[in-house]
């Protein structure tokens, strides 16, 4: 059973006024050596990782386990933590203390500037690069329905973007982000991989923004579509069907299927809808390429996986948390409609640290 690792990027921010706060600095500085706590881009986030699990239970009490910690390091620093994809109220992100990170914003301006987003990485094992790369070419047009359940940003400085997932336009910004071409080959990628670098348009290869890439760190696909989500059940299902895209991927791999020969302009195409509209109107449905419901396209995803999801034991859970996330709404949905119902944003932050750590 192929393991999953799930990395998370929290925002810090103030349990009365909800804005963000810039002490990443004394969390990192109090948290133990056993903690995987680590810096982000801005000051005003910080990033969890999980160890690598083959069962969901065990990752969902990882997950928890270290949103835990960056809290209880949190609250000692005088703030909260919030699994919130964008800060629903204004925010003037400071860098974080990094030569690589001042870089970056000598190079890139308003973009690095302006980025406050929080995403939510899921890291499946590998046997090769080989394996990974064909996995990669596979996985394409399924990528975008797990932004649309995972979407969890409608805010952007104090206004709605009109955008379930604003953080998928913000994060656009990079030169790499977004959806690739079909490699064919491990070669071939790592070939691409440097042309690009060679370029001189990125600093180095961890700029490679891919929406799912190879891992620099671990033999392990990294799929990097989603935002991060409100409820640790909704991680876990979005892990849950990330593992299952890249087994079903291999398999088809080994067994000669070729991968959809779709261009990079209906994936882009596909992903910008999906940060639009989220679980609330018409998704490109990743076989036809033409619009169909939220819910048809989400099926049609876990459809595709069953398989593979019936072999870990996970389509249950998978099929219920769907089930769930349809009747509670996304990250988006929830966040809205307490907004709704109070009219401030604050109140929208809030709740958001409360279901956090729930």
């Amino acid at each position: 059973m192929r393991s999953v690792g799930i990395e998370e990027e929290l925002l810090l921010v103030d349990a009365d006024s909800g804005e963000p706060r810039a002490v990443s600095g004394a969390v990192l500085a109090s948290a133990g050596e056993d903690e995987e706590l680590e810096k982000e881009l801005q000051r005003e986030q910080v990033e969890t990782g999980t160890r690598p699990r083959t069962q969901m239970v065990d990752l969902a009490v990882e997950v928890r386990r270290w949103r835990g910690a960056a809290s209880q390091r949190a609250r000692a620093a005088g703030a909260e933590v919030a699994a919130l994809a964008t800060s629903p109220v204004e925010a003037h992100p400071s860098l974080s203390p990094d030569e690589r990170y001042r870089r970056m914003a000598r190079e890139y301006g308003l973009t690095v500037q302006e980025q406050l987003t929080c995403g939510c990485h899921v890291h499946v094992g590998v046997e090769s690069d080989e394996e990974g790369v064909a996995v990669l070419d596979r996985i394409r047009p399924w990528l975008y329905p797990l932004l649309a359940m995972s979407a969890n940003s409608p805010f952007w400085q104090g206004t709605d973007s009109g955008y379930a997932s604003y953080r998928g336009r913000v994060w656009g910004r990079w030169p790499s982000a977004g959806p690739v071409e079909v490699f064919g080959s491990a070669e071939r990628y790592h070939e691409q991989v440097g042309s690009m670098i060679g370029t001189g348009a990125l600093l180095d290869e961890g700029m490679i923004y891919f929406d799912a890439r190879l891992s620099r760190s671990y033999p392990t696909v990294e799929v990097r579509v989603a935002d991060v989500c409100l409820d640790v059940h909704d991680t876990v299902v979005i892990a849950a069907l990330v593992r299952g895209l890249v087994e079903t991927a291999a398999r088809a791999w080994r067994a000669g299927e070729p991968p959809s020969p779709v261009g990079v302009g209906l994936l882009r195409l596909a992903a910008w809808r999906a940060s639009r509209s989220g679980l609330a109107g018409d998704l490109v449905h990743p076989v036809t390429f033409k619009p169909a419901p939220a819910e048809a396209v989400v099926g049609a995803l876990v459809d595709h996986v069953a398989p593979a999801l019936s072999d870990t034991g996970d389509l249950t859970l998978v099929r219920e948390g769907v089930e769930e996330l349809f009747r509670r709404g996304n990250g988006a949905d929830v966040q809205r409609a307490v907004l709704e119902e109070t009219g401030d944003l604050g109140d929208v932050v809030k709740e958001a640290v409360r279901r956090t750590l729930a």
